[in-house]
């Protein structure tokens, strides 16, 4: 009987442990194999690239070292100034090391960059990579004292910008180490990263101890933009769950319109780099542009932020129709809500090739909708990919029931390790905030109500804006909305919408108030509609709802 019981211990030790091993490790392989990172190479090119991976670790340095040596004359980078291939990036970012780290820059020091989508981006965050630097990405719509407010909280000694910036970060510049990542036509008292490309030796150079981090700034919606901190995966099998989702494929075309500093570009722009993707970055978002970009190109990956696909749509469909769009079979988009006619006018437009990704700064990525769900359930943030949890919890801290709003919480790898300012996100059961109210319907799909900070009681009803969002964007007379709560003497609060309406259409407030009431109950119907030529915006492309509560309203 001991040797029987022996035997099934054994065989549920296996069950639990290394049976879980096997399964994951073969979804992996299985995946990866799938997205082409995995693939036969020549052997002193595989050699090579074992190499480079072994020295580098998985960093931003690792991509372009890895790449370089398995096709090194394949096209990385294709922007303004035209093609760079894998191996000049390589030598390129050897030398910018080089120069930063004669200026001062050595391990753990911070680097500030702050600049728009272009190979200066990528050589100076590569470079400071291979140095062991610390990378803090700027948002580019951030005015001067937030520039110098988060140099200083940081610490930073070195700043990379465009010159186009040169005023914002006058005050931050004093006593700081800068270059210019993009130069402009007028002669600069700051050196450019291409002066250091060309000065100095672009051999290879030897890894630092340690690997440096990339810090991820917040919106700065609510206040001082927050860095947020995360290491570096242990292995490209991290984003197995991603290439699972989204057929990213690897040796293709990815087009990433999202900004590089935001946590959807910056994450676009690392899975490019594992799939060894030819990236194609315009300096400044233009929806006609990036149709052509996509016919030129010949991109298989188009990433964005939904005001982005709002604006294509926009397009008088003639103009769509004259690019050749073909060869998209990824539209991924990410960054602010999806709203369900969007998503659906997307689809109708390229294809079934749209995936929502859902997630934050703190969390990485939380649910992914793909082409089937947005199709069954328009405006759904989709469902977890493997190895995330995603609960949804009230206020009490109890596990909220299928169809009840609540705080969304998430639990994954790649969850950030705290604000560098100190602090850190709500946390239950292991499983991190994101900051946002959401529900799970009985299919286990995600849908995102709003920020939690959001929510507005109105005459004792709680209401999420979302709601009244959505509704309000199906009207064909609405292009752009917004709804926030304004204190109210009698009702607490009470609700305000802010609409842009196509230039083409004409709609009154008691028109647009008949449409909500027609489609929510009584107490969710806006109080007052404001007309507006555009909604503030940051660079990400989120709506500033705190600049529409400091307008100031006529009284009616």
């Amino acid at each position: 009987m001991r040797t029987i019981d022996r035997v099934r211990q054994g065989e549920q030790l296996v069950r639990r442990r290394i049976a879980p091993w096997v399964l994951d490790s073969a979804f992996t392989f299985r995946t990866l194999l799938a997205s082409g990172v995995i693939r036969l190479d020549r052997p002193d090119r595989a050699y090579r690239a074992l190499g480079a991976l072994r020295r580098w670790g998985t960093t931003p340095a690792t991509g372009y070292a890895v790449q370089s040596a398995r096709t090194p004359e394949r096209v990385a980078i294709y922007d303004e100034l035209g093609p760079l291939t894998f191996a000049q990036v390589e030598a390129r970012t050897n030398a910018i090391a080089r120069g930063l780290r004669a200026s001062g820059v050595g391990e753990g020091d911070g680097v500030a960059v702050l600049s728009r989508n272009h190979r200066g981006f990528v050589e100076a965050t590569v470079a400071a990579s291979k140095l062991g630097a610390n990378v803090i990405c700027m948002n580019t719509g951030f005015a001067g004292p937030q520039i110098a407010e988060v140099c200083k909280r940081e610490g930073l000694g070195t700043l990379v910008y465009d010159q186009e910036f040169s005023s914002a970060v006058r005050q931050a510049a004093a006593g700081m180490n800068c270059f210019l990542s993009w130069r402009g036509s007028m002669s600069h008292e700051h050196p450019a990263l291409e002066d250091l490309a060309a000065r100095y030796a672009c051999g290879s150079l030897e890894p630092p101890s340690a690997s440096g981090r990339v810090v991820i700034l917040t919106s700065g919606t609510t206040g001082l933009p927050k860095g947020a901190a995360r290491g570096t995966p242990d292995t490209i099998a991290t984003f197995a769950p991603i290439f699972s989702r989204i057929p990213l494929r690897a040796r293709r075309s990815t087009l990433i319109a999202a900004p590089l500093f935001h946590t959807w570009g910056f994450g676009q722009f690392a899975w490019g780099l594992t799939l060894g993707s030819n990236i194609v970055l315009q300096k400044r978002f233009d929806p006609e542009q990036t149709l052509a970009a996509v016919e030129r190109h010949r991109v298989h990956t188009l990433v964005v932020v939904p005001v982005m696909l709002k604006r294509i749509l926009d397009l008088p469909p003639e103009t769509i129709a004259r690019y050749d769009t073909d060869s998209l079979r990824v539209i991924a988009v990410s960054g602010s809500a999806l709203p369900g006619e969007l998503a659906l006018g997307v689809m109708d437009t390229f294809g079934d090739v749209l995936y929502n990704l859902y997630g934050s700064t703190e969390v990485a990525w939380a649910s992914i909708a793909g082409p089937a769900e947005l199709r069954a359930a328009p405006g759904t943030a989709g469902t977890p990919p493997r190895g995330t949890v995603v609960r949804i919890y009230d206020q009490d801290g109890n596990e909220a029931p299928r169809g009840d709003t609540g705080r969304i919480f998430v639990g994954n790898e790649l969850m950030f390790d705290g604000y560098t300012g100190g602090g850190t996100k709500a946390s239950i059961d292991g499983l991190m905030s994101t900051g946002d109210l959401g529900y799970l319907d009985e299919a286990g799909r995600l849908f995102v109500a709003g920020r939690d900070d959001e929510m507005i009681v109105s005459g004792g009803e709680n209401v999420f804006p979302r709601e009244i969002e959505d509704v309000l964007a199906d009207h064909d007379a609405v292009k752009e909305v917004a709804v926030i709560g304004v204190a109210d003497e009698q009702f607490g609060q009470r609700l305000r919408a802010f609409v842009v309406p196509h230039a083409d259409k004409t709609i009154t407030e008691h028109a647009l108030q008949d449409h909500v009431r027609e489609n929510l109950a009584r107490f969710k119907v806006p109080r007052e509609i404001i007309f507006m030529g555009h909604l503030p915006r940051n660079a990400a492309g989120k709506v500033l709802k705190r600049e529409l509560q400091t307008l100031e309203v006529p009284i009616k």
